[in-house]
Order: structure tokens, then C-alpha cells, then sequence
């Protein structure tokens, strides 16, 4: 088999990119080196503060930079991108109109998931950054297929929770606020919970006992490996 080599727009943080590999490594059954997934890395934490430009309303745009990184991969070869941000694909417009070749977005690929568990009329649950909710974009994909998102009411401690991650990695106290919004969208109605924060997902295994939650990361993960190995657009169902 053939596989097709994946860019991936990194840094977005660090150890989010990191652990996409991890999961793509454990998500293939290989005889040896040469059946894992081909990747071109663009390891970026320069990309600027997707925060600052979205809530703070005071960074530079993240777009241009996102754009040429796609256009390096490209150039190296890479035949579809992916980019393990939930924030970041606010921006894909600057990366799918830098390149001519797919973006295997992690937004789509969740609304999509969640419409297949849930069926028209479905919640979903968000854990995910402020920032994710100010633009709309999973409230907006969702509504496309027909259910609803609902969120916790702080952000301002899912915002706490994020920074703690990228300073300090996963740490106990992140992990209680994540529960603790997990049990809120339990107690709210969510049928289905999305992981999706790369930060979160580093902790995704601390949801509350009772939810149904799925990882975006995971689905990207799927979703790079469909393309890779068969060239189709497609997912985790």
C-alpha cells in the first residue's frame, strides 16, 4: 500500500501536536516502520495567540501564518493538511485558499460524528475554549445538521484550564475544572459531549463518569488515516 503523506499545522500547542502523533501511531496496526502514516510536521508555537486575536480582540491575525505554513507543506509534499486546533479553524478559509489540496477539518468531521451518533434534534455538550464559542464555528456546523450545542456557564475557568495546560501541562486542578463543566452539561441535557480543545483533549479522560464524550482529536486522527491510506475524505463513525 501506498500512503499518502499528511501535513500537519503544529505548534498549536505543542504537545497537542504531539500527542496526534501518539494517537496515530497507536491507531495503525503496522509490521514495521513502513506501514505508520507519513507526516510533514510544521512545528510552529510562533503562530500568533489565537486568544489574543479572538478575545483579547488586541493580537496579530493568525491567517497569514497558517497560510504560508500551509503552502511549505504543499511545497514538501504533503496531499492534504490537518491541524489539531480546534481554535485555529476559524482561520481554514486562510489555509484551504493558500493550497489546492483538502483540509481535513476537525470541525466538520465532529459535526458530522455527532449527526451520526445523535440524529437530527440531538445536544451536544462543548468543552472547549471561549474563543471556540465567541466565533460560532461548532454551533454553526451543528445547526447545519440539525442539533443544538449547549456550553458551561464559566468560561472564564475553561479559559483558566487552558492556560494552566499550555504552562504547565495537565495538572489536577485543570483536570477538576473539565470535570466539574463535564457534570454541568450532564446535568443540562447534552446527549453527547466534544473534547475540543487540544488542551482538553490532554486530559480528556476526565470527564464525567456519566457523559458520552468524544474527542475531536480522534476523529482527526481517523480521518488522517482514511486519507492516507485510500485518498478519500472521510472520518471516524
Amino acid at each position: 500500500m501506498t500512503l499518502r503523506p499528511i501535513g500537519i499545522l503544529g505548534g498549536m500547542g505543542p504537545e497537542a501536536t504531539i500527542l496526534l502523533q501518539r494517537k496515530l501511531l497507536e491507531a495503525v496496526p503496522v509490521r514495521d516502520d513502513r506501514d505508520h502514516i507519513p507526516l510533514l510536521i510544521d512545528m510552529n508555537p510562533q503562530v500568533p495567540s489565537r486568544i489574543a486575536h479572538l478575545i483579547d480582540e488586541s493580537g496579530e491575525d493568525p491567517g497569514p501564518t497558517l497560510g504560508a505554513m500551509a503552502r511549505r507543506l504543499q511545497g514538501a509534499g504533503a496531499t492534504a493538511l490537518a491541524m489539531p486546533c480546534n481554535t485555529a479553524h476559524h482561520y481554514a478559509n486562510a489555509i484551504t485558499d493558500a493550497v489546492n489540496i483538502p483540509l481535513l477539518n476537525m470541525i466538520e468531521l465532529a459535526a458530522d460524528h455527532a449527526a451520526s451518533l445523535l440524529g437530527s434534534g440531538g445536544c451536544v455538550g462543548m468543552l472547549a475554549s471561549p474563543a471556540v464559542r465567541r466565533t460560532c464555528l461548532f454551533e454553526t456546523a451543528l445547526q447545519a445538521r440539525g442539533l443544538t450545542a449547549i456550553w458551561p456557564m464559566d468560561d472564564h475557568k475553561a479559559l483558566a484550564a487552558i492556560r494552566k495546560i499550555k504552562v504547565g501541562g495537565p495538572s489536577n486542578a485543570a483536570r477538576e475544572i473539565l470535570r466539574a463543566a463535564s457534570k454541568e452539561l450532564v446535568n443540562a441535557g447534552a446527549d453527547l459531549q466534544l473534547v475540543a480543545c487540544s488542551e482538553f483533549s490532554l486530559i480528556a479522560d476526565s470527564v464525567a463518569d456519566k457523559s458520552k464524550a468524544v474527542d475531536t482529536i480522534g476523529l482527526l486522527v481517523g480521518a488522517i488515516v482514511e486519507f492516507s491510506q485510500t485518498g478519500r475524505l472521510g472520518g471516524v463513525e
